[in-house]
């Protein structure tokens, strides 16, 4: 699964690294996003602009928002067949921003599982496949969220977890945000585990277990 992530870098190395999208002017480092808060993803809507969606999804037709809790993540397998992911995967995909996320390793002889960083070996930004959708409130306010689509993992990650994120190439983008209906045949190929060879995982402090930490020494080196 993918439980937590970090977007640290400023909005000009994003424009670098995603030609032809829109980004806020500013928005604050995040070293520790967990469920169901703001991250920022490109949605298929043909604005090509960021904006920030609630992390766990609530698909339009729930009546109670608190399934967004249990919907953080969609295993690629069956997004196909699930009723809350099925529509999305059709119509509503996107692309999550991160710069690196966070894996917990489970240790023989260990209570407490050791946690991982884990960033592309040239620091730059990469996408999350995600699915979104937008809910409306009794009140009539609507509320943006998303999930982050996972995978079988790499070599890397196999040591650490039997899932991770699916990470988009970034040849890939535009089909995944075409807004036109697609087919489960045209996008599963595009969730694939990605390289080993151009990841770094790295032990770090057991701060990271608590949301309400956030800060630049969550990412150095144990």
């Amino acid at each position: 699964m993918c439980g937590r992530f970090t977007l640290t870098v400023d909005p000009a190395q994003f424009q670098d690294a995603f030609p032809g999208f829109l980004f806020p002017a500013q928005f604050a480092p995040r070293y520790n996003i967990a469920p169901s808060q703001p991250v920022l993803a490109i949605p298929n809507d043909e604005r090509s602009a960021a904006d920030f969606f609630i992390w766990g999804l609530i698909p339009m037709w729930a009546k109670d928002p608190s399934i967004g809790a249990r919907l953080i993540n969609a295993r690629s397998e069956t997004l196909a067949e699930k009723p809350s992911f099925r529509g999305s995967f059709k119509y509503k995909r996107c692309l999550i921003l991160a710069d690196g996320f966070y894996e917990w390793k489970t240790v023989a002889g260990k209570k407490t599982k050791i946690p991982y960083y884990i960033h592309m070996n040239d620091r730059r930004p990469f996408a999350f496949a995600g699915l979104w959708d937008s809910w409306e409130s009794p009140d009539g306010s609507n509320l943006k969220t998303c999930t982050i689509i996972t995978t079988e993992p790499n070599e890397l990650m196999a040591t650490l977890h039997n899932r991770m994120p699916a990470i988009l190439h970034p040849r890939d983008y535009a089909k995944w945000l075409d807004p036109s209906p697609q087919t489960p045949e045209s996008l599963l190929p595009l969730l694939k585990p990605y390289p080993a060879d151009a990841m770094t995982a790295y032990p770090v402090s057991t701060l990271v277990n608590k949301p309400e930490n956030d800060s630049p020494e969550l990412i150095v080196p144990a």
